[in-house]
């Protein structure tokens, strides 16, 4: 059964983020395919978070307005880290070692956070259609910006711009 539900879908794409993170740590990956794809995966979940999800939270009284506004502050620490190991020339070095665990940091801390608050929060306050119906706007942004090509160095700049 395929579920709409959004907090569902965020988890699913969050699980997928951290398989792609073990992927870009492994020798034995093809780590500049796995930074491709998590970047990708990256940008185009954090703004059809920010664009689709977000807003509709603070809509709901029980739902910490601070928390919205945090988990955006830690999608950007995270799209400076993303950007940080694009701009490494040589994949498995020391340098994008080190880009990588700064990477691995940043996205940990706001997925493990994100699920025990705002996630939680709207499993618990938040209807079950309107969650629905949330997935779907989610999962429209993000398929569009998936085709877009979202997770490009120079996007990823002009996001940090903005």
């Amino acid at each position: 059964m395929t579920t709409h539900d959004v907090v569902e879908l965020i988890l699913d794409d969050h699980r997928t983020m951290e398989d792609l993170l073990r992927r870009m740590r492994s020798i034995e990956a093809d780590r500049a395919k796995a930074l491709r794809e998590f970047s990708r995966l990256l940008i185009a979940h954090g703004e059809a978070e920010e664009s689709e999800v977000y807003p509709a939270l603070r809509r709901y009284k029980r739902i910490d307005d601070d928390e919205v506004d945090h988990g955006e502050e830690e999608h950007a620490d995270g799209n400076k880290a993303l950007l940080a190991l694009l701009e490494v020339d040589d994949v498995g070095g020391d340098e994008w070692d080190e880009k990588l665990e700064n990477l691995v940091e940043a996205v940990s801390h706001h997925l493990d956070e994100e699920e025990r608050t705002l996630l939680n929060e709207a499993r618990r306050h938040v209807p079950e259609e309107r969650r629905a119906e949330l997935g779907e706007a989610f999962l429209r942004e993000r398929a569009d910006l998936l085709a877009s090509d979202c997770g490009n160095a120079e996007n990823v700049r002009r996001l940090l711009k903005g």
